[in-house]
C-alpha cells in the first residue's frame, strides 16, 4: 500500500487528488496540507511514501517544503505538481531534490503511474517533461560553474563507478529507461536494475531523478 500526504492550498484540488488516488487498492490518503509549513510537519509526523507537492503554495512554497523534506532524512519522496510544465519554480525543485515532476492536467493515469514510480524510487516521472526541465536547469547554471574534475582527473562523485557503471549512468542522464539501456547494452533488465541501484548507491543520488542531475552537473551529458 503506498501512503500519501497531499499539499495542495486549494481544497477542491486537494478533493479532487484524494477521491482519484482513494479509488485505488494500492493507494491511501494519509493527510492533507495546505501549505509547506503544514506539509513539512505532517510529512515528519507520518512518514507518507509521496508528498504529492503543489509549487505555489502561501507562506512556505512547495519548493522550500520539498528541501525541508529531503534534508529531515526520512523516507518521504517528494513528486511536485506544477501548473505549467515549464514552471520557473520547478527548476529548484531539482535542486530541492524533488523525485519527480508532473503538471496539474495531467491525465489520470499519468499522476497514478507517476505516484508509483516515485514511491519505488524506479524511474524518472514524466521522463519528456522532465527532460526539458533538466535541460532548461543546465542553462540555469552560474556561467562560473566547472565540473569538480577534468579529463586526467574525473569528478570524485564519479570515481567509484566502474566503466560500465559509467556507461549506464550516462544514457540515463540522456532519459534512457531501463529497457532501452538493456536493450542498447544486451543485458537483462534485472541487470540493468541491479547497475541502477549500485549507481544511485556509490554516487549517493537520493533516486533517479538526482542522478541524472549529477550527469549534468560534472558535464558527462549536456
Amino acid at each position: 500500500m503506498t501512503t500519501v500526504l497531499i499539499a495542495d492550498d486549494q481544497p477542491l484540488q486537494r478533493f479532487g487528488f484524494r477521491m482519484l488516488l482513494e479509488s485505488q487498492d494500492d493507494m491511501t490518503v494519509v493527510g492533507e496540507a495546505a501549505d509547506g509549513a503544514e506539509a513539512t510537519r505532517m510529512t515528519a509526523q507520518l512518514r507518507p511514501d509521496v508528498v504529492l507537492m503543489d509549487v505555489r503554495m502561501p507562506g512556505l512554497d512547495g519548493i522550500a517544503a520539498t528541501r525541508r523534506i529531503v534534508a529531515d532524512g526520512g523516507p518521504s519522496r517528494v513528486l511536485i505538481l506544477t501548473t505549467f510544465d515549464l514552471d520557473e519554480y520547478a527548476y529548484s525543485g531539482l535542486r530541492a531534490g524533488a523525485s519527480g515532476f508532473l503538471v496539474k492536467d495531467a491525465q489520470p493515469e499519468e499522476l497514478l503511474s507517476g505516484i508509483r514510480a516515485v514511491a519505488t524510487g524506479d524511474a524518472v516521472v514524466a521522463p519528456s517533461l522532465t527532460r526539458r526541465l533538466l535541460d532548461a536547469y543546465v542553462h540555469h547554471l552560474p556561467a562560473t560553474a566547472e565540473p569538480a574534475g577534468s579529463a586526467d582527473s574525473p569528478d570524485p562523485r564519479l570515481s567509484p563507478l566502474t566503466e560500465r557503471e559509467t556507461e549506464i549512468l550516462r544514457v540515463m542522464g540522456q532519459g534512457w529507461t531501463n529497457t532501452e539501456i538493456a536493450e542498447r547494452f544486451h543485458l537483462a533488465e534485472s541487470t540493468v536494475k541491479t547497475h541502477v541501484g549500485r549507481i544511485l548507491a556509490k554516487t549517493g543520488s537520493r533516486d533517479r531523478v538526482q542522478a541524472v542531475i549529477l550527469t549534468y552537473e560534472t558535464k558527462l551529458v549536456g
